[in-house]
């Protein structure tokens, strides 16, 4: 899952410190209660069995005319190299730097989109993965169970240090074999960044979607639905 420090998926630390001061923002979150992080589940539609290419996943994610008026698609941001500690979480200090801020996954197939959203500090990034079902729901399983396996720690990207907080959310109930869902706080130099990242395993795909909690709710329905489309 995503905020990058630079993932998570999603880094989601150098991005952060980019980025204009935003508020919190729970719009969809409001009614719900932390529990487990996942929930097992029948898969509706059509379920991708075999493991795609990174073009076939590419023509899969969502462009600005799916997200509607006021959506452009993010310039990639160059490469970080800056080494990542973790602070306070044992866990994911073990999973390494890149793991553990959220970025981008180690699966062999893989596709991803950036978008803001108007005028805003609001963003929403997709990535998608492809990948045998049991390395796909044992990785995003144990990325997901470390981050929020800590509710406070502290990552220090480039000498700059980030505090995060970390809450599970219920599953969306939005499809799919396997879901996980959480909500993370960023706050560094006085500014804090909330992000919400939900990730939905359908057989061999993997959906993560990142950003502002109100364009997650909005857009993810509409995400799993043309990731896991026949045509």
């Amino acid at each position: 899952m995503r905020v990058r420090v630079a993932t998570t998926a999603l880094g989601i630390t150098a991005a952060l410190l980019a980025l204009p001061a935003c508020s919190p923002d729970t719009t969809g979150d409001k009614h719900k209660t932390p529990s487990a992080a996942r929930a097992k589940k029948p898969s509706g539609g059509v379920q991708v069995t075999a493991a795609l290419s990174s073009a076939a996943l590419a023509s899969r994610l969502l462009d600005p005319s799916d997200l509607g008026n006021g959506y452009l698609p993010k310039p990639e941001s160059p490469a970080q190299h800056d080494d990542v500690t973790v602070i306070g979480c044992p866990a994911l200090s073990g999973l390494g730097g890149d793991a553990a801020t959220g970025g981008t996954l180690a699966f062999p197939h893989k596709a991803k989109a950036d978008f803001t959203y108007g005028n805003s500090s609001s963003e929403i990034s997709e990535e998608l993965y492809s990948d045998s079902a049991k390395k796909l729901s044992d990785g995003i399983d144990r990325i997901f169970d470390a981050m929020t396996g800590c509710p406070t720690y502290q990552v220090v990207a480039g000498g700059t240090p980030v505090d995060v907080t970390s809450q599970k959310l219920s599953a969306p109930h939005a499809g799919g074999d396997e879901q996980w869902s959480q909500l993370l706080t960023f706050t560094a130099g006085g500014r804090s960044t909330v992000v919400k990242q939900t990730a939905i395993r359908d057989g061999s795909l993997l959906l993560v979607v990142s950003g502002s909690p109100a364009l997650v709710d909005r857009h993810l329905d509409k995400a799993l639905a043309k990731a896991t489309a026949t045509s």
